[in-house]
């Protein structure tokens, strides 16, 4: 697996889904019940987090004017906040809509509720949606 670069592992027109780590599988999930929808999304799995293959994503984001970024830390201070940033600085004239985030809660992990914590796909398909249509 070469580090130093992300993957398109799902093609679509609509809106670029930016995830890495275990989410992959959830947004996966998502994209599919969005498919049925009418709402394509591109998939793109970081793979690393550092190095970030931003060329990748702008492009990706350049091509649906949308972007979701799902991970499974809390929201503030994520690293879906610096890839937000990263995109922002780099394609934001290419936006057709705000950035949406689908990540964890500013909460200490609650093991006891991982279901409701997690940005499942239950809760990722909603903001898909919602960006496809904004």
């Amino acid at each position: 697996v070469p580090l130093e670069s992300a993957k398109v592992v799902r093609s679509g027109a609509d809106v670029t889904v930016v995830v890495y780590g275990a989410m992959l599988y959830e947004v996966l999930d998502a994209a599919e019940k969005a498919a049925a929808e009418g709402v394509e999304c591109a998939v793109v799995d970081l793979r690393t987090l550092w190095p970030v293959d931003v060329d990748t994503l702008v492009s990706s984001v350049r091509a649906t004017g949308r972007v979701v970024v799902v991970h499974e830390a809390p929201r503030t201070c994520g690293f879906g906040a610096e890839l937000v940033s990263l995109l922002c600085e780099r394609a934001f004239y290419h936006l057709q809509a705000p950035p949406v985030r689908v990540t964890g809660f500013d909460t200490p992990f609650p093991y006891a509720l991982e279901t409701e914590y997690l940005p499942l796909s239950h809760r990722i398909l909603p903001a898909v949606l919602e960006a496809a249509r904004s």
